[in-house]
């Protein structure tokens, strides 16, 4: 199982200043990123089996932007090839592979917030 999550660059710029890697802080990172995000909201895209190279995408609720997002490749030699924001900054989008399987498992997430 391989992850990978993207946070705010203010949650970056604070873990590169701990210095020890934005994985050692995430937790720290979080209850910061809610206090100063107006509506902060978590929505995920729970698990499910796709086509290598399928797309899944997150919407946020009507009226909120993504800040943030990830995804998650799960299977035997799963990969992440993809996370990234949708073009109109309102969701996530997350795809995988898995080398000798036709399909993947593929959790998406984003971190919304209304916008300022």
């Amino acid at each position: 199982m391989r992850k990978l999550c993207t946070l705010g660059t203010g949650a970056l710029t604070v873990a590169a200043v701990m210095g020890t890697g934005l994985a050692a802080h995430a937790s720290d990172v979080g209850p910061a990123v809610k206090e100063k995000a107006d509506g902060y909201q978590v929505v995920t895209l729970p698990n499910a089996n796709v086509g290598n190279f399928t797309r899944r995408t997150v919407y946020c609720p009507a009226g909120k932007q993504a800040i943030g997002g990830g995804g998650e490749a799960r299977g035997n030699d799963a990969i992440l090839v993809g996370s990234f924001p949708t073009p109109d900054g309102r969701g996530w989008i997350a795809l995988g592979r898995q080398n000798a399987y036709p399909s993947v498992g593929i959790s998406v997430y984003a971190i919304c917030a209304n916008p300022r």
